[in-house]
Formats: C-alpha cells, structure tokens, sequence
C-alpha cells in the first residue's frame, strides 16, 4: 500500500510552465534535432518486458537519440488503462502479443523514456483501424453491431488493398472514440507529445457502408457515390470529411494539454490522397488550437535514392514550415534493410535540406541493425546529446535519486521547486516503476514515506497545473 509523502521542507511554491524557447547551444555541441524511433511490440522484443523498456530505453539514448514514439493503441485495445475503452467494451487495457504480460506499457515507457533524458511520444498507431483481416476482438463486433465499421462496394469490411477492419472516420462515434482514448492517454500520463499515424484516413476502396452513402447523399442532392472509387471529387469529399476530423482532434488535444507535440505521421503526398483520402498538407496551414507541430511523413524505401524522392515530394508545399517536417527513414521491414551508407546519407539530406530531423523505423533497426554505427555518425562522446527543436535542452532532467534511512523512509534533495512524479520500483520479477503521486515540492530536503520499494525517484512532471 502507497504511503503518503510527508514533506520536511517549506510550503510549496506555485511554479509557471517554461516556455518552448530553445536553450542556447554551447559551440562544438551537436545541433539541435529530432533523432527519434517507433518502438512496437511487433517483430521484436524491446518492450516485451519492464526489464526489456528499461534497457532499451537506456541504450537508445546512450545511442543518441532524444525522442521515442511508443506503441500504445493497437488491434482494438488501448495499452494503458483508458476509461472509454472500459465503458465501450468492458477491457480497459490489453498489451497485444502471444503471452505479453498485462501492464500499462505507455506508463512503463514514458517513466523509462524520461530517467533517460528523452522525450515520450504516446503513437497512436492504430488510429482508425480494428483488427486484422481473419482477427477477431470486442471493438470490431460492436461496430459492426451499430453500424460504424466502413465496407466496401461489396459489403466486406476488408478492403481489397489494405488488410484491416477499419472505424469509419466520417461517423460521429469512431471519431469520438479515436478522441476519447487520446484523451484518457493524455489524463493518465506525463506525456510531451502525441501521434496519429498513416491510419488517420480511409482507403479509397472502402466508403460504401450504409453511413456514408446515406451522408453522401444528403449533400449530393440524393446521389450516390460514384462506383469508381477513383474519381477524384469522391476522394476529395472524404479527405475533406477527414481534415475537419483532424482539426478537431488537434483541438481537442490542446485543451487538453496545450504543452504537448501533435504530430502525425502520414503516408508522403499525394500517394496518401489516392490511396486513403489523406490530404494532409491542407493541416499546415493550420494555427492556434487546431495546429499540428510536426509531420512525419512514412519514407520507407530500401536505400538512399528512392528515400530522398520520397523526402522531397513534399518541398513544394511545405512552404516555411521545413524545420515541422522530419523523415521516417526505413532501416528494417519488409525486404532488405537499409544499407549503412544509404542511412547515414538519408540523415544528411535531413540535414542539408533544413529539415527538423528524422525517425527511424523501427527500434530493431536502431538497436540490432546499426547500433555502434549510429552512435559513432551522432558522436554523443564528443558533441553531447542533441536537443529536441521542439523542447529546452533540459526539458527531461535525470531523476532526482532518493536515499533510503530505513523502515520505508526516504530523504531527497530537491535544488529546482516544483511538480515533481514520485515513482518507486517495486516487485522482483519483473521489477517495474509505479507513480506513488505527482505533486509541487519545495526546495530543500523532503523526507518520503514510502514501503516496499527498493528504490525511489523524482521525475519532473510537465503536466500544466490543474
């Protein structure tokens, strides 16, 4: 049982939220960039365990990377505990995977991803989608059920192109839950940022379903939708449909956590138009509360080459907006991996083309495939760490390491006042960090009351005061 947390020192003092400015960068320091990674439980085991995130967060950073975009919304269920998933279809949480162990993975990941200096992205990997094709959970039957689900001409609610059962995201409902989970993420986690992936959208062969002929309709003087799922106005009404989507979404987020990174990461223009009704340029425009920071668009090709194509093709809308734009190179996937030489070339077009940095896909990539190359290209032992663009260099101070006196109590030296997470490791096997509270410290010596733990820490918490 949690402890309360006696203070020894002075009253709490009210502290105001940094602003985003950038911290100046000391000469011979590495340039400020985003040098980030997608970590998913498919194809690897990095987070597979509480042990596993913890050394790979670790050696991530020793790496030089300053950012992680961790899995958290996949195949129907949330991977932390989300209220809406609870009330919708009774399972608040579900890490996926054959014999994953249950456990809040985006908590175990943020809490990791900061004792090491980096940002945490909460990816939203699955967006609109369900499940796979032949896979079954409570989210797909209760569309199906009321009626959100897309279909295409045929009445199948597996395209012939893409291989998932998606949420239709022109109907009212699936864009409230997509909203709502995102939400609940927000609420329960010290978050810097969020991310929507390429499923933000629809594939164009699909849009058939009785919902979306019927709302068709209504603004086409009773017309159907054309039967060439091609025709280029018919997929502009749906992208259409999905950037007002998008604006509200962003909205939502800032009034949620006006401090956090939105981002998306969509398939590169137009391609993303053509195949799935994403018009994504059309948000960059975009101020105020319905901006979207960052885009990141999927350059997955196989060497250098095709990937700076692939980079480039958004040069020329992008407009005064080059520094929001970060590549997602490919390392590993489908087919052979990136060539070393092709990587390091990809991240020099970054570089040379002013953009704001990179992603790699994925973790494996970066911790099995071109670990020792890519922490001698980033050269942290010479340079330092590179800062975020986005975020002061010291935005993910260390933590602040408590020293046990014995019988569950623990003194800590807090130089810096403010909201600080009190996390505490618990359990052998495996051990795993858990949040005791987040609350405003003074400065000085705070005395913790805190049982069963073999260890404790303090963790900055930017969440915006309540």
């Amino acid at each position: 049982m949690l402890s309360k947390i006696v203070l020894a020192a002075a009253a709490a003092l009210c502290v105001v939220a940094p602003a985003f400015a950038q911290s100046p960068v000391p000469a011979n320091s590495a340039t400020p960039e985003v040098r980030g990674t997608w970590l998913t439980t498919t194809a690897n085991d990095a987070i597979s365990t509480p042990a596993k995130t913890a050394a790979t967060m670790k050696r991530l950073r020793d790496i030089g990377l300053n950012v992680v975009y961790i899995e958290c919304w996949k195949q129907g269920y949330t991977e932390y505990p989300s209220p809406t998933m609870e009330k919708l279809i009774g399972v608040s949480m579900k890490v996926n995977g054959a014999g994953a162990l249950q456990r809040d993975l985006l908590h175990e990941g943020t809490i990791e991803a900061h004792r090491n200096g980096m940002l945490s992205i909460a990816w939203l990997e699955y967006g609109f989608m369900t499940a796979y094709a032949g896979t079954s959970n409570e989210l797909t039957a209760l569309g199906e059920k009321e009626g959100w689900l897309l279909r295409d001409k045929a009445g199948n609610l597996v395209g012939k192109k893409n291989g998932f059962i998606w949420m239709n995201p022109l109907h009212p409902k699936a864009q409230q839950i997509v909203i709502d989970l995102t939400l609940d993420a927000i609420r329960l986690h010290d978050l810097d940022g969020i991310q929507l992936d390429d499923r933000i959208a629809m594939p164009t062969d699909m849009g058939y379903d009785p919902y979306t002929v019927e709302l068709y309709g209504k603004e086409h003087n009773g017309a159907k939708p054309p039967e060439n799922e091609k025709d280029p106005a018919w997929i502009q009404w749906r992208a259409d449909k999905i950037t007002e989507f998008a604006k509200r979404y962003a909205a939502a987020v800032r009034a949620a956590n006006p401090t956090l990174i939105v981002s998306v990461s969509p398939a590169p223009f137009p391609w993303s138009l053509e195949n799935y009704a994403c018009d994504w340029p059309k948000w960059l425009a975009w101020t105020g509360e319905a901006r979207w920071d960052e885009f990141v668009p999927q350059n997955y090709r196989f060497n250098f080459e095709r990937t700076a194509a692939s980079i480039a093709e958004a040069f020329p809308f992008i407009g005064d907006r080059r520094k929001d734009l970060i590549a997602g190179i490919r390392i590993v996937g489908d087919g052979p991996d990136m060539p070393e030489k092709d990587l390091m070339q990809s991240i020099e077009f970054c570089r040379k083309e002013g953009l704001g940095g990179h992603v790699h896909w994925f973790s494996r990539g970066v911790l099995d495939v071109f670990p020792e190359e890519l922490k001698a290209f980033y050269n942290v032992a010479q340079l330092g760490h590179a800062p975020h663009p986005a975020r002061p260099a010291d935005w993910r101070k260390p933590p602040i390491v408590a020293k046990e006196t014995g019988e569950g109590a623990w003194t800590v030296s807090v130089e810096q006042p403010g909201n600080y997470r009190v996390i505490a490791l618990r359990g052998t096997d495996p051990a795993q960090w858990v949040t005791v509270e987040s609350r405003n410290f003074a400065a000085g010596t705070a005395v913790l009351s805190i049982s069963d733990a073999s260890a404790v820490e303090l963790l900055v918490d930017r969440r915006p005061a309540k």
